[in-house]
C-alpha cells in the first residue's frame, strides 16, 4: 500500500439536470479510493453501517482497494441527498444522515501506520489530527481536504493541522474563509506561509490551479459537452493528483504539474455519469488519451530567440 486514505464511504441520493440516482456509492474515501488505484494500491479507513451492500465491498476489493481499515458498525451508512441545478457547480443539500459516521474515531491498522502517502480527506480537524497521531512516521506527503464548515465551527484546529500537512486541497471560495483575504492569491500566499508546501484550489468546470512554493500551476478542466453528476469529482481528482505522485515517489515540482493534470484527467472522467459509474469501469488506454488531450489543451510554442510578441510600438 503506497497511499492511506482516511474519510467517509456513504450512499448518496442526487438529482441534476441531467436525471437523478438514488442510493449510489459515494462518499470522499470511495473516490478518493478508486480514482487513486488506477496509480498505486491504496488502504481506505472508513466506517459502514449494517446495511453496506456486499457487492460495494467486491468494487472496492476489484480495485485492489484494501479495506482492512473499513469498520462494519450496527447502524445505518452515511446517507446524503443533494441537488444540483444549472449551476454544477455547487450542490444544494437536501438531507444528511450521518448515522454510523456520527461516533466516528478512526483507528488505524498496524499494517496501515507507515504509508508513504497519507490524504486526509474531509472529516473533522480533530479527527485529522488524530490520523496524523497514529501514523508511526512522518509520511513523505501529506495532504487533506476541508469544507466551509469547519473553517467555521473549528478554524482554530484546522489552521494547527495546516501547519502540519503538506498540501491543502480547498475550493476558492473556502480559501477567502479560511483566510479572510478576497484575493485568491492573497489567500494562498497567506496559507504558504503557514508551511503548506502547495495550496491546491480546485475551481470546479474551470480546473484547478496549484499554488506551490516555488511556482503557480493552472490546470484546466476538461471541455466536456454533457456534465452528468459533479457529484465527487474533487475526491477523484485528490485521487488523481495523489496517486499519480505516489506513483512515481516523486513531490518535486514537475511532479506536482503533472500530478494535478492526473487530477484533472480522473475528474473529468467522474462527472460523465453518476457516482462511480464513469469512475468504475475505466480502461488504461483511456486515461492515457485523455492525458495525453489535456497536453494538447495547453500546449503552445514560447517565441524563440528572444523574440517578443510582435506589439505595435507606441511613444511614451
Amino acid at each position: 500500500m503506497n497511499i492511506l486514505v482516511v474519510g467517509s464511504v456513504a450512499y448518496d441520493s442526487v438529482q441534476t439536470p441531467e436525471g437523478s440516482n438514488r442510493h449510489q456509492l459515494g462518499g470522499s474515501a470511495t473516490y478518493f479510493s478508486i480514482s487513486a488505484s488506477y496509480f498505486t494500491p491504496v488502504g481506505l479507513v472508513a466506517v459502514v453501517g449494517k446495511d453496506f451492500a456486499r457487492q460495494d465491498f467486491h468494487l472496492l476489493e476489484e480495485h485492489g482497494v484494501d479495506t482492512t481499515g473499513l469498520e462494519t458498525n450496527a447502524g445505518e451508512t452515511f446517507r446524503w441527498k443533494g441537488q444540483y441545478t444549472e449551476d454544477m457547480n455547487a450542490a444544494i443539500t437536501i438531507e444528511t444522515r450521518l448515522n454510523v459516521f456520527e461516533k466516528f474515531k478512526p483507528a488505524l491498522p498496524e499494517s496501515h501506520r507507515r504509508a508513504p502517502y497519507l490524504f486526509l480527506a474531509n472529516i473533522s480537524p480533530d479527527l485529522q489530527h488524530a490520523v496524523l497521531d497514529q501514523m508511526s512516521s512522518r509520511p513523505k506527503l501529506v495532504a487533506c481536504d476541508s469544507m466551509n464548515l469547519w473553517i467555521e465551527i473549528a478554524r482554530p484546529r484546522l489552521l494547527e493541522l495546516i501547519e502540519k500537512v503538506d498540501v491543502l486541497m480547498i475550493n476558492e471560495a473556502e480559501a477567502r474563509q479560511l483566510t479572510g483575504m478576497r484575493s485568491l492569491v492573497g489567500a494562498a500566499g497567506a496559507l504558504l506561509k503557514r508551511g503548506l508546501k502547495a495550496l491546491v484550489v480546485k475551481r470546479g468546470e474551470y480546473g484547478a490551479v496549484v499554488f506551490h512554493k516555488d511556482f503557480t500551476f493552472a490546470a484546466p478542466a476538461y471541455p466536456l459537452a454533457r456534465v452528468v453528476d459533479p457529484t465527487g469529482a474533487g475526491d477523484s481528482f485528490a485521487g488523481g493528483f495523489m496517486g499519480y505522485l505516489a506513483a512515481v515517489d516523486d513531490t518535486g515540482a514537475e511532479a506536482m504539474r503533472r500530478a494535478a493534470v492526473a487530477g484533472s484527467v480522473m475528474a473529468s472522467f467522474t462527472v460523465e455519469d453518476f457516482g462511480v459509474g464513469r469512475l468504475n469501469s475505466l480502461k488504461t488506454t483511456e486515461i492515457n488519451a485523455r492525458f495525453n488531450a489535456f497536453v494538447e489543451l495547453t500546449r503552445f510554442h514560447p517565441l524563440g530567440g528572444g523574440q517578443g510578441l510582435p506589439l505595435t510600438a507606441r511613444t511614451a
